[in-house]
C-alpha cells in the first residue's frame, strides 16, 4: 500500500477531499519526523511508538564483495507497534 492509497481510503471514509487528506497526512508525517529529529518519542496509542536509537560505530561486511567496511556511529529511527496492532496482524494473517 502506498501513501496515495491511504489518502484515497481516508478521503472516502472521512468525506474530506483528497487534497485535504493529503495535507493532513503530510502534516502528521512532518510532525513525527521533526519530533524524531529532536530525539523525542512519538506515541500513537493503539498504533505504536516512534523513537530514535543510537548505534555505536562498528565493522561490517559488504555482502556483495565480502569487503570489511566501517559503519560510523549514527542515530536510526525505530518503530515499535502497539500490542493491539501486533495481535490484529497476527489474527488476520493466521486465518
Amino acid at each position: 500500500m502506498t501513501k496515495q492509497n491511504i489518502v484515497n481510503i481516508v478521503s472516502e471514509a472521512t468525506g474530506l477531499t483528497k487534497v485535504e487528506t493529503e495535507a493532513v497526512m503530510n502534516g502528521v508525517m512532518s510532525t513525527i519526523i521533526e519530533s524524531l529529529g529532536r530525539n523525542e518519542r512519538v506515541e500513537l496509542r493503539g498504533f505504536g511508538t516512534f523513537g530514535v536509537k543510537h548505534r555505536m560505530p562498528k565493522k561490517a561486511r559488504n555482502p556483495g564483495t565480502g569487503e570489511t567496511i566501517f559503519l560510523p556511529e549514527r542515530n536510526v529511527p525505530i518503530f515499535k507497534p502497539a500490542k493491539y496492532m501486533r495481535s490484529h496482524v497476527n489474527n488476520k494473517l493466521s486465518k
